[in-house]
């Protein structure tokens, strides 16, 4: 590339990231993850859906090339599937926690939504939020607690 090429055209900024440390209460399930921009910049997403609102999901988006799961971590998480049965909710199997959910083959690139609830050494009340109506807006909209298991049957729809 010539000076005058490189003169004429802006150099490449790099963003500011952040990394952070998570997992379940009790330990069983660690992993950290990289966030750009990161906190206090990076908006937590608060969805209404009722899966967010009945697991008290508040989430970050990084993407699984930015995740490092400690000790097998993601192979140690209970996965619990509904609605369109393709992306797992994940929790500990031993002391129950929310960690997030894994949208594995729902995105051209795999990302994850992880539960900032997780995060070690986070204050809540220091994040900035976004809001969105998931109730009105996830399809099927709608509230889709309490309706997913079949009492019949004795299983999941």
């Amino acid at each position: 590339m010539s000076s005058a090429t490189a003169s004429s055209e802006k150099p490449e900024e790099k963003k500011e990231s952040g990394t952070y440390e998570a997992g379940c209460h009790c330990g069983y399930i660690k992993f950290s993850f990289t966030l750009s921009p990161p906190f206090p910049e990076y908006q937590v997403l608060q969805c209404s859906c009722s899966a967010c609102t009945h697991l008290g999901y508040l989430l970050v988006y990084p993407k699984a090339t930015d995740v490092v799961w400690q000790n097998n971590g993601r192979e140690r998480c209970a996965n619990y599937r509904f609605n369109t049965k393709r992306k797992d909710q994940m929790f500990c199997p031993k002391c129950g926690a929310s960690l997030g959910i894994d949208f594995n083959d729902c995105y051209k690139d795999h990302i994850y939504g992880f539960n900032a609830r997780a995060l070690y050494g986070i204050n809540l009340d220091e994040l900035k939020y976004k809001k969105f109506n998931g109730m009105e807006k996830v399809e099927p909209a709608g509230d889709q607690s309490g309706h997913i298991w079949d009492e019949e049957k004795q299983e999941m729809r």
